[in-house]
């Protein structure tokens, strides 16, 4: 199965693709914001040409796992998602931006979706 990580934020969508049958993960190209609608028509185009057939969307808790003001924002975007027709899983995304500059990811935005995937991946293969 190719899924699609978002690691969802004010002004920019961290991006990777990765699948479970190999577990490799690959960080895109970071997506600016522009509006629910630019970002939904372009990531149904990413959809579309990597052929991915979940998301796995980054959910923002504080640092005590309580859902706080930037969990409620993804959430919201997840919901809009739903117009893409796959299937949705919301993944507590603590320090994934602290481990992909720890990695020396160029763009931290795509390697906290890197992080995000990889965990994702490897949870789900256990």
């Amino acid at each position: 199965m190719r899924f699609l990580a978002l690691d969802v934020g004010d002004r920019r969508i961290g991006l990777a693709t990765g699948d479970d049958a190999f577990g490799i993960v690959r960080a895109l190209a970071t997506l600016r914001r522009r509006s629910v609608a630019g970002d939904l028509a372009t990531l149904r185009e990413i959809v579309r040409v990597e052929g991915v057939e979940r998301l796995v969307i980054g959910l923002p808790l504080t640092e005590r796992g309580a859902e706080g003001e930037q969990a409620a924002r993804a959430k919201r975007f997840a919901d809009a998602c739903a117009a893409l027709d796959l299937p949705i899983d919301l993944v507590d995304e603590r320090f994934t931006t602290t481990e992909a500059a720890a990695r020396g990811a160029r763009d931290l935005d795509a390697g906290a979706a890197s992080v995000l995937l990889e965990g994702f991946l490897r949870e789900r293969s256990r």
